[in-house]
């Protein structure tokens, strides 16, 4: 109960619930927390009150009953919940229910543990419970294994469900819980609902959460996913530069994200010219179908085409000087069991030289940090996605490092590949960095 009492201590503005079996011990742990409620969670079908309790019906009804009794006893907020309700029998679980409410229970949740409701059993069964049930608040909690933990608990929602269980980014176990953000936008977006939620912070929300939990969000997951609004096809992005809504039916500012026309074996001109426009390029329309043909070739091998990339294939199909914004001069890195990660870097921005140092949690967040920082005071560049593989084996392995970065409201990805993942990694960065810095409109 540690992890609750530092959240409960933290004094933030939220109810802070804690979940508890139906045991005193339990709750007595949840009440010493500092939490202000208790998911206190009853198995309520026959498969887990049997095979995990190993007890009988008549029992979990006197369990109830005295729990949320205690609980009450305790200060605290009792949410029943009760556990594998969507297997369970539907009588009995609205008994168990019946009984924890008269037993002073504040609101219930019915969980479809193992996400085995559909979108037409998830509202017929909690339309059964709004119908029969005098408590305020009903919630739904849905697990993912059929991939419909969002459209049931949408489905509850219509059907007199007043709240609802969810998490960023989906995550929980096995195949994950319902994602809020997903709910929230689904809300607001198609259901035409006032949420009183930032939405707008959706996309960094999820961006921190993944970094902090260290999994990873899907490319194409709906909403926050990298690719949600990126485009690359040529038929795509020539509909969305006429008008974005022709292939978007969100705004991408709406959750905070940011739009990306990706280049890429399937990518148009249309695209291209306008990736290219951003960097203040201007290429001729046979310069860009030599563009567009060595673009392709690229990803037509299987690789990754990157904003880095296109800078590169784009400048020297213009006959440009390669010569970039930002250039490494010297990086030190310094690490061990011992020794806070600590990095020291000397760039030339613009040809003027700046130098950086900073710590990190190893010496590849410490050297982009160093990285960061020497440039912070001219340019404002996030690291949005910091992504590697090896691609041979050994440990003498080539590490691959794919990153993408934000820059006001653009964005860019590069790719650095060596056996140094610290200096793939520099690579990397300052590829995006340099793309981001890129406008040929005011160099001389």
């Amino acid at each position: 109960m540690e992890a609750v009492k530092l959240i409960a201590d933290a004094g933030l503005k939220a109810e802070i619930c804690s979940a508890a079996r139906g045991t005193k011990g339990d709750i007595d742990a949840v009440a010493k927390s500092g939490a202000d409620s208790i998911h206190l969670i009853i198995p309520v079908s026959d498969l887990h009150i049997e095979a995990k309790l190993r007890k009988t019906r008549e029992q979990v009804l006197q369990i109830t009953r005295d729990m949320v009794r205690y609980a009450k006893d305790c200060g605290l907020i009792v949410e029943l919940s009760a556990e594998d309700a969507s297997r369970a029998d539907v009588e009995f679980l609205k008994k168990v229910f019946a009984t924890g409410i008269e037993a002073g229970a504040d609101r219930v949740v019915a969980c479809d543990t193992v996400g085995v409701l559909t979108p037409e059993r998830s509202y017929e069964l909690f339309a059964e419970l709004r119908r029969s049930l005098t408590v305020p608040v009903i919630s739904v909690h849905c697990h993912n294994d059929f991939g419909m933990a969002v459209a049931n608990t949408i489905a509850a929602l219509r059907a007199g469900a007043n709240q609802f269980h969810a998490t960023i980014n989906g995550l929980g176990e096995r195949a994950g819980n319902a994602s809020l953000e997903e709910i929230v936008v689904s809300l607001k977006a198609l259901y035409k609902l006032n949420v009183d939620i930032k939405t707008e912070l959706l996309y960094s929300t999820s961006q921190l959460v993944s970094r902090l939990t260290g999994i990873y969000v899907q490319p194409n997951k709906a909403i926050v996913g990298e690719n949600a609004f990126t485009h690359e096809s040529g038929i795509h992005t020539q509909g969305m530069l006429a008008h974005p809504s022709t292939y978007e039916a969100i705004a991408p500012e709406l959750v905070g994200g940011t739009r990306r026309l990706a280049p890429g074996k399937h990518a148009g001109s249309a695209g291209l010219k306008a990736a290219l426009a951003a960097m203040g390029l201007t290429p001729t329309e046979e310069q860009l179908k030599e563009i567009q043909a060595r673009v392709k070739s690229v990803g037509d091998k299987g690789k990754m085409v990157t904003d880095a990339d296109l800078l590169a294939i784009a400048e020297n199909v213009l006959g440009l000087s390669a010569k970039k914004a930002i250039q490494l001069q010297e990086i030190t890195v310094v690490s061990g069991n011992t020794v806070t990660p600590t990095a020291s870097v000397r760039l030339k921005l613009n040809g003027k030289e700046v130098n950086g140092a900073a710590i990190g949690v190893g010496p590849v967040d410490a050297a982009i940090n160093a990285v960061k920082k020497a440039i912070a005071e001219v340019e404002q560049i996030h690291l949005e996605q910091y992504n590697v593989k090896a691609i041979t084996g050994g440990t003498d392995a080539m590490v691959e490092v794919v990153v993408r970065m934000r820059k006001g409201n653009r964005t860019a990805t590069a790719m650095g590949v060596r056996e140094d993942i610290v200096m793939a990694s520099i690579d990397a960065v300052l590829g995006a960095m340099n793309v981001l810095t890129t406008d040929y409109n005011n160099k001389s």
